[in-house]
């Protein structure tokens, strides 16, 4: 399933967004919008305080992982987020994402998550997963306005949410 973030494209477009893959120049925005406790509270793997090394770190190590595909949501050409696939062997990619709060409750995180649904369809891709906490309604709001089901709860086994309450969703993509 690797071989899949090859098959992805490097750019989505939809009616209001352009995800790119994360570059340098994205680093001051990454560092201002991830550097914010609301936003740390529900990502797993988002350190607080979150600082311009941190986003490098981000650029220079998980953008060009193997098991990731990070797109870059822009909006007007400024940096609003992130989305992408993790993608582990023997299970289906893991949709994630995230945006700076003034960006929350616009439509931007469904609008850029289902291009990238739709482009991992495209590449092959006959399923994808997803999780949010039990305590972040708008985000499992998100994964089923996407189409993703509720699987089971659980709890999350690392990060910096170790030990909450997650939902574990699913979404199968038909292919026609």
């Amino acid at each position: 399933m690797i071989a899949l973030k090859h098959r992805l494209p490097e750019r989505l477009s939809t009616e209001r967004l352009v995800l790119v893959t994360p570059d340098l120049t994205h680093v001051p925005r990454i560092a201002a919008l991830a550097n914010n406790e609301r936003v740390h509270r529900v990502m797993s793997r988002l350190p607080f305080p979150y600082s311009e090394d941190d986003a490098l770190f981000f650029i220079n190590e998980v953008v060009p992982d193997p098991q990731e595909k990070c797109f870059a949501i822009t909006l007007d050409g400024e940096f609003i987020g992130v989305v992408g696939l993790r993608m582990e062997p023997d299970t289906a990619p893991e949709l994630g994402y995230w945006l700076g709060e003034a960006y929350w409750n616009k439509g931007y995180a469904t609008e850029a998550a289902r291009a990238v649904i739709a482009a991992a369809k495209e590449a092959g891709a006959t399923s994808l997963k997803s999780r949010a906490l039990m305590s972040n309604a708008p985000s499992r709001n998100v994964l089923k306005k996407l189409g993703f089901i509720e699987i089971g709860e659980g709890t999350d086994q690392q990060g910096t949410l170790m030990g909450q309450s997650i939902m574990f969703m699913r979404l199968e993509l038909d292919r026609e």
